[in-house]
């Protein structure tokens, strides 16, 4: 008996995303589709930026926990359109962002609040944090540095 796509979404909602683990790839927004197509399950995932360099581990991370649970007929197909955006992110997956303590990305471009202690009293230290989607923040109430998570 083959799993339904309910079943699959599921297990997906497990793999965490290397780069933040705090959050599924599903919660990231970046598994798109999951369907049968005969016996074979097809996985389609949106890379959250063309160049991203976890996105070979991202499918090798799919296709692990699959075969863990019995789906040995897969193919993970990657699809860059429509191109990934901020707006495909979990309400889910952004309160884990803030409980993790990365500010999870706003329309206006910058952080609500420290994801410490609450406060908007925020500065950005640099566009740049530990990888290319985050920039590096810091509270001027609580001193603590925090990462943000662009707006795509």
């Amino acid at each position: 008996m083959r799993a339904s796509t309910d079943q699959v979404w599921d297990w997906l909602d497990a793999v965490p995303d290397p780069e933040i683990p705090v959050i599924s790839v599903v919660d990231l927004g970046i598994v798109r589709d999951v369907q049968w197509q005969g016996d074979m399950l097809q996985v389609t995932v949106t890379p959250t930026y063309s160049g991203c360099p976890a996105t070979s581990v991202i499918s090798m991370d799919i296709e692990t926990a699959l075969r863990d649970h019995g789906i040995d007929n897969l193919r993970i197909k990657t699809s860059i359109a429509p191109a990934w955006t901020t707006d495909w992110l979990s309400d889910k997956g952004r309160a884990k962002l803030e409980a993790y303590g990365i500010a999870p990305p706003q329309p206006a471009g910058g952080p609500k609040r420290c994801p410490h202690c609450g406060s908007t009293a925020v500065e950005k230290v640099s566009q740049f944090g530990s990888t290319p989607c985050k920039a590096h923040w810091r509270c001027t109430d609580c001193l603590e540095p925090f990462e943000y998570f662009k707006c795509i």
